[in-house]
């Protein structure tokens, strides 16, 4: 199905971009949430009206879209959320105009929430890239560290894996070695009876 995007949605295209999606996609989240119209021939129409009279206006915002992505791109803003005590799971969720304040209080630059790429709200502590689209042409994106009351981030939890793997390998040497030992306490006795066997037959 063709549809025009009312906003930018990331992967997808940009506002007032033409774009072929899913049909259940269309219908079950782009049209309910308004972040796009049917691509019929009058919203079409429409469109190409709207974009020759924008088209000046774009031009002119160009240049202040592309001296703000030069302050913000790669940068990193950071939101300090609540969570339950050893939870990654925040009490509410960060939305775009939380981003888009935190850039402004931050990084110094005004960005409408409009503009910050975000489908679904952030209901986790955690590092997140996040597209600012700050014109047709021109975009950004930010790293959103989202953090507890603490200061932590979440990530401990999975730096723990790798050192309980490490943890668990060098119970997998000891562990080794005692098989091993326990293999020569085995064949010990099978070489002793036949270490008997041969006395045996040598008294014989």
């Amino acid at each position: 199905m063709k549809v025009i995007l009312t906003q930018t949605i990331p992967k997808i295209g940009k506002e007032g971009h033409v774009v072929t999606v899913a049909d259940g996609f269309a219908r079950n989240f782009l049209f309910p949430k308004g972040l796009a119209i049917l691509a019929d021939k009058a919203a079409l129409a429409q469109l190409e009206r709207r974009r020759s009279k924008m088209a000046m206006e774009i031009e002119k915002t160009r240049a202040s879209a592309l001296q703000a992505a030069e302050k913000i791109n790669g940068q990193t803003i950071r939101i300090v959320g609540k969570t339950a005590k050893g939870s990654t799971k925040l009490f509410g969720a960060v939305t775009s105009a939380d981003i888009a304040e935190a850039i402004k209080e931050q990084l110094g630059v005004a960005v409408d929430k409009k503009m910050v790429a975000l489908l679904h709200p952030i209901k986790r502590i955690g590092v997140h890239e996040v597209l600012i689209d700050l014109h047709q042409d021109v975009d950004a994106v930010v790293r959103l560290e989202v953090t507890d009351e603490e200061g932590r981030l979440g990530i401990e939890l999975e730096e723990a894996a790798p050192q309980a793997a490490e943890s668990a390998s060098s119970e997998g040497i000891s562990t080794e070695s005692e098989e091993v030992v326990e293999k020569v306490s085995e064949e010990k006795p099978k070489r002793t009876r036949s270490q008997k066997t041969q006395k045996a037959k040598l008294s014989e």
